[in-house]
């Protein structure tokens, strides 16, 4: 069953499924994507197909449905591409400052590059809005990466001393990345640096410094 709602867009050509041990060629992924994020921002979700996708990468259809069986998958790979591309985990900020490394993270866009992001956001939540089964795979497109990245960023300060070995790592790394998907699925805003600024000063360092205390007989 399409996950879609449109069968054009979400059963191979010819009926069936690519032929069972042919190697997918992966070499035009990216192409792929950032050609469906061009059109996501031109027409909106709704209005995407897999034709338009691949004739704006200069594909052939039946790649794409090799790769991706839905216009639903295609989309949700692409927001994650993007948002892989915005954030290098090999490459963090290394300050020695947990605040400076946080704020490291932020990179200023131009104001047409703000409004396309959006764009892309207002796609993926008709998306999500549209089919709530997929829900979690969108979420986790836009946040995931940016969640480790604050996990290794705070754990490299519980290392040093800077911030108590009982910190709950693993919920606090997900607070900034949550309230910017909200922002830009929700309210429809850019995540800037003010925002920013206000999460880390008043919401993730404070929460992070005053952590309890380690029970007697437990170790960090």
């Amino acid at each position: 069953m399409p996950r879609d709602g449109d069968t054009r867009d979400c059963a191979p050509p010819g009926g069936g499924p690519a032929r069972p041990g042919r190697r997918l060629d992966r070499s035009r992924d990216a192409d792929i994507l950032d050609a469906t994020l061009a059109v996501l921002v031109d027409v909106g979700f709704a209005r995407l197909t897999m034709d338009m996708v691949a004739a704006r990468a200069k594909a052939g259809k039946a790649t794409l449905y090799r790769r991706w069986p839905s216009k639903s998958e295609l989309v949700i790979d692409a927001v994650a591409h993007m948002k892989r591309g915005q954030v290098d985990l090999g490459r963090l900020p290394d300050t020695g400052s947990l605040r400076d490394d946080l704020l490291g993270l932020f990179t200023p866009q131009s104001a047409e590059e703000d409004e396309r992001r959006l764009k892309v956001m207002a796609g993926l939540a008709s998306l999500l809005a549209q089919d709530r089964a997929l829900a979690d795979a969108g979420v986790a497109a836009i946040v995931q990466p940016w969640v480790e990245a604050h996990r290794v960023l705070m754990r490299r300060a519980a290392d040093r001393g800077e911030i108590p070995a009982t910190a709950d790592i693993d919920t606090l790394s997900q607070v900034i990345p949550s309230l910017a998907a909200y922002r830009a699925l929700v309210q429809r805003k850019p995540f800037d640096r003010d925002f920013l600024v206000s999460m880390v000063d008043g919401v993730v360092l404070p929460a992070l410094r005053n952590a309890p205390p380690l029970a007697a007989g437990h170790a960090p």
